[in-house]
């Protein structure tokens, strides 16, 4: 928020100005705390406090658990009970980090839908939105790896069938998924690399984390309206934001209260509710269960992947034209991935000139779709694919793929948004008659 005006961290105090010109870290948390926010802003804006809440939980707990775990085959399975019978509230903190991971993923979700529909992605936070989506895609990653580690069946054939994924790409593949594995099938080498990379990736996206932060610092917090914070002068500026600190802090806080009074009471009443019961059964290579299911956050890209069988004539048009190369596995995995990567393109493919879907008629409706379309695919994802379950996830996989490529680029050039605020104080005020009093 360089450009707009607002008074700077000033030292006072001769240690002060002698660690500010060492180490301006205090003026750097001043500036953040103390930095213009849009005053309009509603509770949908919460969710990055509760997202920053999430990491450090997972973290924390993470190590704790760590100290008790032992990543070997033999011993894995028997380490988490030991963890869950033996160790002192050592069945709390398990259950806080297992459905920790869930409170992450259903903050991310709705902060990044939120995004969608407020049009936080357009210039000039195209940039902040490609991070996002890499901190998303390091979630994602660091779940999956997660997920392996307590070596049940759900666990050691969930890991199986996912980076099986990777045995699809042609020439590469099979050497990849091999280098990915440690080894020619999912054994001890592949526990003890995921292992390690489930612990590192977190401090990987803790990294990524505050270059989202200082991005969208940089450039200003998008809001409801879409417009733009007045940059003419210091008293037009304050006119339009007030501090981070203390209103929009303590508006998080309670936001965050809330959320975790919510989660607290799955933890403590329904700890396992999100989970599967295989899981508590030890990894079988010799057994697999009637049906594979991978954790929740997962299940509508999973949808996605197997909705592309070989009936399809998409799948078999590209077969066609690539000679073979491109299978049916092959172009599921490039449909699970290029659901994410659409996403990613939002900033170039949304050709709207307005930025905030609150003013787009046309606009809303589609993106409600957009939201059903969402949890259908959740839902079916967890499905067989018998029918009807198949033609669900070809339809619903079509959607996604249609609203952004498609829907998304033609709504701007034919759809009528109704005319924004002049200003963000104007929003407030219509919102808030009696605040400016």
């Amino acid at each position: 928020m360089s450009g707009i005006p607002h008074d700077h961290y000033e030292p006072k105090t001769g240690f002060e100005k002698w660690l500010n010109k060492r180490l301006p870290v205090v003026g750097l948390l001043y500036d953040t705390l103390m930095i213009p926010t849009p005053k309009n802003l509603n509770w949908w804006w919460i969710w990055g406090i509760v997202l920053t809440f999430c990491l450090v939980l997972q973290i924390v707990t993470g190590i704790i658990l760590v100290m008790h775990y032992t990543p070997h085959v033999d011993m894995a399975f028997a380490s988490i009970e030991h963890i869950m019978r033996d160790v002192n509230g050592g069945h709390m903190l398990r259950y806080i980090h297992a459905n920790g991971a869930s409170l992450f993923f259903v903050a991310v979700y709705i902060h990044i839908f939120r995004g969608l529909f407020y049009g936080s992605y357009k210039a000039p936070r195209e940039v902040t939105w490609i991070i996002g989506m890499l901190i998303y895609l390091m979630m994602m990653a660091t779940g999956f790896l997660g997920y392996v580690l307590p070596w049940g069946q759900m666990s050691f054939w969930g890991a199986t069938v996912i980076t099986g994924l990777f045995g699809a790409i042609p020439f590469i593949g099979e050497g990849l998924q091999t280098w990915l594995l440690g080894g020619p099938a999912v054994d001890n080498a592949t526990l003890n690399r995921f292992f390690s990379l489930h612990y590192l990736l977190p401090f990987v996206i803790a990294a990524l984390v505050a270059v989202h932060i200082w991005a969208f610092h940089t450039t200003g917090n998008n809001n409801p309206t879409g417009v733009d914070v007045r940059t003419g002068s210091k008293e037009e500026a304050e006119k339009d934001t007030l501090p981070f600190w203390p209103y929009f802090v303590i508006k998080d806080l309670v936001g965050l209260g809330v959320v975790l009074i919510v989660f607290f009471a799955i933890v403590g009443f329904m700890p396992n509710y999100l989970g599967h019961p295989d899981n508590y059964i030890e990894a079988n290579p010799l057994a697999t269960p009637a049906h594979i299911v991978p954790e929740w956050y997962y299940l509508p890209f999973y949808a996605i992947l197997r909705a592309f069988t070989a009936d399809v004539w998409a799948v078999q048009l590209v077969s066609f034209l690539t000679g073979g190369i491109v299978d049916a596995k092959f172009f599921g995995v490039l449909a699970m991935f290029g659901a994410i990567f659409v996403m990613a393109l939002a900033p170039w493919l949304d050709t709207s000139s307005v930025r905030s879907g609150q003013y787009r008629p046309a606009f809303k409706w589609w993106f409600r779709l957009l939201i059903i379309d969402f949890i259908v695919l959740m839902w079916v994802g967890a499905r067989d694919t018998n029918f009807p379950h198949d033609w669900i996830s070809l339809i619903g996989a079509t959607y996604w793929f249609a609203y952004f490529l498609v829907i998304l680029p033609l709504l701007g050039l034919f759809e009528k948004p109704t005319t924004p605020p002049a200003s963000i104080e104007e929003d407030f005020n219509a919102h808030y008659p009696g605040a400016a009093e």
